[in-house]
């Protein structure tokens, strides 16, 4: 059997997935210094797919990334379930609402609009190829503008890293673990991931640490 196509086909895998890791150019970040925020409110996330969970999924995996980043988190049950008694049920209201209003609300510093763009798998035969791809944007609460927004993308395939030389059995093998990871998806270590590609600094496109972090404007030198 000719094992150079799937060869092929398994090296474009991989670097479908290591370029969603490709480190993304600097970020401008005058806005973001200038309102120096202390605390981030992370709102609802906007599900643009049709994975009816995955936004509950999603929002559960923000806010240890950005308390560890040095900002106080307001807790996300709180902030969605104080959403929903202001008349502010569907995450897209949320998103459409005036910031100012937001930040009023709760006080903060600060507003994390979060959007999914995919959250699904595909299966190509002898593979199963996951992503995730997502939409960050964090407004102050000063002034209402934005002060850092990037997108990130994340790909995994389990059978990338399987070596060749099985024959048939591999091939089986393949197919079989591709089918299981159709059925049964693990978006959360990949979403978490991305999280951490994102928020990234100074060595990635993410923002400065904040007060409560011991590289707090440390940071922002290194990265000048």
């Amino acid at each position: 059997m000719n094992r150079k196509p799937v060869a092929v086909f398994v090296s474009i895998l991989a670097f479908l997935a290591v370029s969603g890791c490709a480190t993304a150019p600097k970020k401008d970040l005058t806005a973001f210094k200038s309102e120096n925020p202390r605390s981030v409110l992370v709102i609802p996330v906007v599900n643009k797919t049709v994975e009816v969970n995955a936004a509950d999924y999603f929002l559960s995996t923000l806010s240890i990334p950005i308390a560890e980043r040095g900002y106080y988190v307001f807790p996300v049950d709180v902030v969605k379930h104080l959403l929903e008694n202001d008349g502010l049920a569907d995450s897209a209201m949320v998103h459409s609402a005036d910031t100012m209003k937001l930040c009023n609300l709760f006080g903060a510093d600060s507003v994390l609009y979060a959007t999914i763009e995919r959250w699904d798998s595909q299966y190509l035969v002898l593979t199963t190829q996951v992503t995730v791809a997502f939409d960050y944007t964090i407004k102050g609460c000063k002034t209402g503008d934005t002060l850092w927004n990037h997108k990130q993308t994340m790909v995994y395939s389990p059978q990338q890293n399987q070596s060749g030389g099985g024959g048939i059995g591999t091939l089986v093998a393949m197919a079989i673990s591709a089918a299981m990871t159709k059925a049964m998806p693990n978006y959360m270590p990949l979403a978490r991931q991305a999280n951490g590609m994102a928020f990234k600094f100074p060595d990635g496109p993410g923002f400065p640490a904040g007060s409560y972090h011991p590289e707090h404007l440390k940071d922002l030198a290194a990265s000048k």
